[in-house]
C-alpha cells in the first residue's frame, strides 16, 4: 500500500480542514524539535494512531526517508485517510513555518554515535599514521561495530550514549 505524499502547502490546508499531523521521529529527536500541535507516535513502537475525529493524518519525520520506506506500515495504522508529508520537518522549516526548538535537549542519539564513530576513525588512522600502526586497530573496531550495527539493528555505541548524563535530560522532558 502506497500513501499519496503532498507537499507543505496541501498539508496545512488539510490540518486547517481538521487533519492530524504525526510526528513518527524517535522521543530523542522530537525533544529537541518538532512541529507544534503535532501528535507524537514514533515509527519504533507504532501500532494504531489514535487521532479521534480526524478527517485524515498526515505523517512526517525529519526529511521523508523514513516515512516513505514505512509507507504500508503508516497505512495500516492510520484508520482512515493518510497521507505523507514530502521533505518531512525540513520541508516545514524551509517553508518558513513553526517549530519548537528545545536547543537544551541534546542531538539526537544516531546524529552522536555518527559524530564520535566518525571522531574515532579518523583518530585512529592519525594515530597509526604518526605514531605508531596498532592505532588503526581503534578505526577497525569502530568499523566493525558499524557494520554489525547496520547488520543487526543494535548499536552498542547508540546504547552507551543513551545512559550519558547529557541524554537524561530528554527522558526527563518526555516524562
Amino acid at each position: 500500500m502506497s500513501l499519496p505524499v503532498i507537499d507543505v502547502a496541501k498539508a496545512r490546508q488539510l490540518v486547517a480542514e481538521g487533519a492530524v499531523l504525526v510526528d513518527v521521529r524517535e522521543p530523542d529527536e522530537r525533544a529537541r524539535e518538532h512541529i507544534p500541535g503535532t501528535k507524537h507516535a514514533p515509527l519504533s513502537s507504532l501500532q494504531r494512531v489514535e487521532a479521534t475525529g480526524a478527517m485524515a493524518v498526515i505523517f512526517h519525520c525529519r526529511s521523508g526517508a523514513r516515512t516513505g520506506a514505512n509507507a504500508a506500515r503508516l497505512g495500516e495504522a492510520a484508520g482512515c485517510e493518510a497521507y505523507l508529508l514530502e521533505g518531512g520537518l525540513e520541508a516545514w522549516k524551509r517553508a518558513g513555518l513553526p517549530v519548537a526548538t528545545d536547543r537544551k535537549q541534546p542531538i539526537e542519539i544516531m546524529r552522536q554515535v555518527q559524530i564520535l564513530a566518525g571522531s574515532l576513525i579518523v583518530l585512529g588512522v592519525v594515530l597509526g599514521i604518526w605514531v605508531a600502526p596498532t592505532f588503526l586497530a581503534v578505526s577497525a573496531f569502530v568499523g566493525a561495530g558499524l557494520v554489525f550495527a547496520g547488520s543487526t539493528g543494535w548499536c552498542g555505541m547508540a546504547k552507551l550514549l543513551a545512559v550519558m548524563p547529557w541524554n537524561r535530560t530528554v527522558r526527563k522532558a518526555l516524562a
